[in-house]
């Protein structure tokens, strides 16, 4: 029999067990069911998915389709092969070159497609990596053959390619007397401290080197100032590729410090409310397009993909219960708007959204075609040091930060930014890149098309609607009608802010070229059986078996 002493030291400790049991139940339903949502158990997974490929005849009849629609698969795929060949001859020898001995040109090789296509890819379907020169909204390689950009240079192409050619030989010539002199600042800094106080609302601005490295300062100050160490950050949200904020597969290390949650959802608002160790919640306002994915690409596409975006109402109205929630807490918002700045408006998401973050991190165009980060905050949260305690600090610092050429193209380039002729691009831009992807959407409609384009302003991605293991050769037909995707495929397309009404239809007629060759060489034939459960059924043995 237990003694009574026992029996209240156990009640008691239950007691105590309760509220933090309750906290990791709630934590636990904050987080994405899928494992985009768990990094630990992704991670797990990721290192079981054993590696296998198809060989030449199972490449295409993978789904069983009949011989017949295999042939013309294998005769269409053939054909692509020769023309893309032929056509970027001297681009394509120059990326197989170097290729090994560029870990980045292997990694986006392997994983453009498909993982147990992708050897039979690599082999017969180039694509090259070098491009020559670029002009208005097109690239030209090696081969003089030219492009529509669609690739938007990962971001920073928002106002054209002649825009920031322009900015970087103006801001050059206004720093040319001090050169790279380092560490002290050329005067244009002040200009551009004062101007990005303007946009951003806040008080203070640090120079860095990339927009990781401004979220690595952002998160960093926040820890400092809240004495906490644990970091939000949202199912499918991209901040750089550093620890912290990039769990699960692709980090060889287990998230010590990050929780994944879901977006747009109350169980993580009731975390946010109830936990004492957060320091920051991260944001990035892309994923109003996408909310709780990550940025669909090409090398996971084995079926089909269908997006809902958030809608502009429904994420500002998400972003202000964040806001509330943070300043009740004494947690820090952060913006992460080093992919989207200046692309929603001048004065980016926090203008966009009506919602004021404590930091803001920006990066890529903001460098006016030359590589940096930075954190605009208020005062209380950008300070690094503390008078009461001189040895307490918080520290970051960069020897090429504010480096004079760099700081010389930025001034240009918020310069210009206030523009009438820039201003004007701004101006119904929303009601104008929605009407654009209404048209290009009309027309796959009116051919009966298994695509779908969703968009969040010029950020573009097609959503393939019908279950096929092929949808992923849409980039390659693409690139032979001249429509230039960066290696993650369909999954983003990024326009310019200078395409005209003339340049975005010679895109939509090459877009629907691509998708009628396409559909005429069978891919998108499927089995009156097949569903995007099928798929997963079939991969999942394939898997297996490939264990074994």
């Amino acid at each position: 029999m237990i003694d009574p002493w026992t029996l209240g030291a156990l009640a008691l400790g239950a007691a105590a067990a309760m509220p933090a049991a309750k906290r990791r139940i709630e934590l636990s339903l904050a987080k994405h069911p899928s494992l985009a949502g768990h990094a630990r158990m992704a991670s797990r997974v990721a290192r079981l998915v054993p590696g296998y490929a198809y060989g030449e005849e199972r490449f295409f009849g993978v789904d069983e389709a009949p011989p017949e629609v295999q042939q013309r698969r294998r005769a269409g795929f053939e054909r692509l092969a020769a023309a893309l060949t032929a056509r970027h001859e001297r681009t394509l020898a120059l990326t197989r070159s170097v290729r090994g001995s560029i870990p980045d040109l292997q990694f986006t090789a392997a994983y453009r497609v498909p993982y147990p296509f992708s050897a039979h890819v690599r082999e017969r379907l180039g694509i090259g990596a070098f491009l020559e020169r670029s002009d208005g909204v097109r690239f030209a390689d090696l081969d003089g053959r030219t492009f529509f950009d669609l690739t938007g240079s990962y971001g920073v192409n928002l106002l054209g390619s002649d825009f920031y050619k322009s900015c970087i030989a103006e801001g050059s010539a206004r720093v040319a007397a001090l050169g790279p002199a380092l560490g002290s600042y050329h005067p244009c800094v002040a200009s551009n401290v004062e101007r990005l106080c303007e946009l951003s609302g806040q008080d203070e601005v640090s120079f860095h080197m990339s927009g990781t490295e401004a979220v690595m300062q952002a998160v960093r100050v926040a820890r400092y100032h809240t004495g906490r160490t644990r970091v939000v950050r949202f199912t499918g949200a991209y901040h750089g590729w550093w620890d912290d904020v990039q769990p699960g597969p692709g980090n060889p290390t287990p998230p010590g410090h990050t929780y994944t949650l879901k977006e747009m959802d109350e169980d993580t608002l009731r975390v946010l409310r109830t936990r004492r160790d957060i320091a920051c919640v991260l944001i990035n306002p892309l994923q109003a397009l996408h909310p709780n994915r990550a940025a669909p690409g090409d090398g996971t596409l084995v079926s089909e993909r269908r997006s809902v975006p958030a809608g502009r109402a429904a994420y500002a109205r998400w972003l202000q219960s964040l806001r509330e929630v943070c300043s009740a807490r004494g947690i820090a918002l952060i913006f992460d708007e080093v992919f989207m700045g200046f692309r929603l408006a001048p004065g980016g998401a926090q203008q966009y959204f009506g919602v004021r973050a404590d930091l803001v991190a920006y990066g890529k165009t903001l460098g006016g075609g030359l590589p940096v980060g930075v954190v605009c905050g208020a005062s209380r949260w950008m300070r690094r040091f503390r008078d009461e305690r001189p040895a307490d600090i918080c520290f970051a610092r960069g020897t090429f930060n504010a480096h004079p050429y760099v700081m010389g193209a930025m001034q240009v380039f918020l310069e210009r930014l206030q523009d009438a002729s820039v201003l004007a691009l701004y101006e119904g831009m929303d009601e104008r890149w929605d009407a654009r992807a209404a048209q290009l959407n009309a027309r796959l409609q009116a051919e009966s098309m298994p695509l779908r384009l969703v968009n969040l302003g010029t950020v573009w991605t097609v959503d393939h609607t019908l279950p096929s293991r092929y949808n992923w050769l849409l980039q390659f037909y693409l690139r032979e009608q001249g429509l230039a995707l960066s290696w993650v495929g369909t999954g983003r397309l990024i326009f310019s802010l200078d395409y005209g009404a003339a340049e975005f239809d010679a895109v939509c007629d090459r877009f629907m070229a691509a998708a009628r060759s396409m559909r005429e060489d069978g891919w998108w034939w499927v089995a009156p059986s097949q569903s995007k459960g099928s798929i997963g059924r079939q991969l999942l043995l394939e898997m297996l078996r490939a264990r074994r």
